[in-house]
């Protein structure tokens, strides 16, 4: 019987929390309504919500936003209240912060985890998984001897938790994994593992 449970449990238990996410963030996205005025909202003309509607509503105000930013008047304007948030005391602390984080991500020019690598952990016959981020800062990469780079290595279960290693190229072995598959390895706590016969060598 405790086999059929867990076999059960496998089964239903990434479904459940795959809706369960997905319901997280249509239910988040839906808030958006109530930017609108309240006669516009579904509710008051229908008398009842339309769950989702709140997803349309942030696809088009996103899709709007960057057809505005794209033209030369647009751009103009976001440098402009750009620079004016970066004045405002407090808030410029955290909108700095989290721009230059979202600007690297989200770039699609960027190189914010660009491969995933190994380097040594604490012991030369003991590696851990990394994401090559970027290059070491120029007043820092004098001191190695060599190309150095940023490596930012996750914890299990939670890879928003890490630490940030700079590392000389040299020193660093390919994974033979893409970045989605050592995402995937790490989270897992080493249990998916990843195809073997899929080579990912270092673009140094």
């Amino acid at each position: 019987m405790k086999k059929y449970l867990l076999t059960g449990l496998l089964i239903w238990v990434p479904v459940a929390v795959t809706f369960w996410v997905l319901s997280a963030v249509v239910g988040l996205m839906d808030q958006t309504l109530l930017l609108l005025p309240e006669f516009l909202r579904p509710e008051s003309s229908l008398g009842f919500r339309i769950p989702g509607l709140g997803v349309l509503l942030t696809f088009g105000v996103l899709l709007l936003t960057g057809v505005f930013a794209a033209n030369i008047v647009g751009d103009t304007l976001l440098t402009w209240l750009n620079s004016m948030l970066l004045k405002v005391p407090f808030f410029n602390s955290i909108y700095s912060g989290v721009k230059q984080v979202s600007d690297t991500l989200l770039n699609t020019k960027g190189q914010a985890f660009r491969q995933a690598v190994l380097l040594r952990f604490h012991h030369e016959s003991t590696w851990s998984i990394g994401f090559v981020t970027g290059d070491a800062p120029e007043g820092v990469a004098s001191q190695f001897d060599g190309p150095a780079v940023s490596v930012y290595v996750p914890t299990a279960l939670s890879p928003t938790a890490g630490y940030v290693v700079l590392v000389a190229e040299k020193d660093l072995k390919p994974s033979g994994m893409t970045v989605d598959e050592a995402i995937k390895y790490v989270v897992s706590m080493g249990v998916v593992s990843p195809p073997t016969d899929e080579e990912n060598p270092i673009p140094f």
